[in-house]
């Protein structure tokens, strides 16, 4: 039997967590002290996901770049695949907030979308 630890970052609480494994077989999960804390071990320990947030290139807009981020997390061994996406995107202004920048981005199944308005320069 082996043990992974992780810090829970579902809340402000910070629990220790212990996965007692064999191999990709969970059979114990301590130190939580609430089911998101459960939860968090469980997912992180079987398929660990990431919310990506980060900027895009914006033409003609009153800043150069538009914040954006995933609406949902990623699988974290396509977090590299999405940023190689996200480099090379270049938006049109103006944008809002919540605006769908890419669909589906890198096969994920997870929109990219804007996280600020940024109006169009006249």
């Amino acid at each position: 039997m082996e043990s992974k630890k992780f810090i829970c970052i579902g809340c402000p609480k910070g629990c220790s967590l212990e996965v007692q494994h064999h191999e990709k077989k969970i059979h114990e999960i301590s130190g939580y002290n609430c089911k998101i804390g459960l939860k968090y071990a469980e997912t992180e320990f079987t398929e660990p996901k990431r919310t990506i947030t980060t900027t895009v290139k914006l033409k003609s807009g009153l800043l150069p770049f538009v914040p954006v981020k995933t609406r949902d997390p990623v699988n974290k061994e396509k977090m590299f695949e999405v940023m190689n996406v996200i480099r090379k995107l270049e938006i049109e202004s103006p944008v809002k907030v919540g605006d769908i920048v890419v669909s589906n981005i890198a096969g994920t199944g997870v929109d990219l979308v804007c996280t600020r308005n940024i109006k169009r320069v006249s």
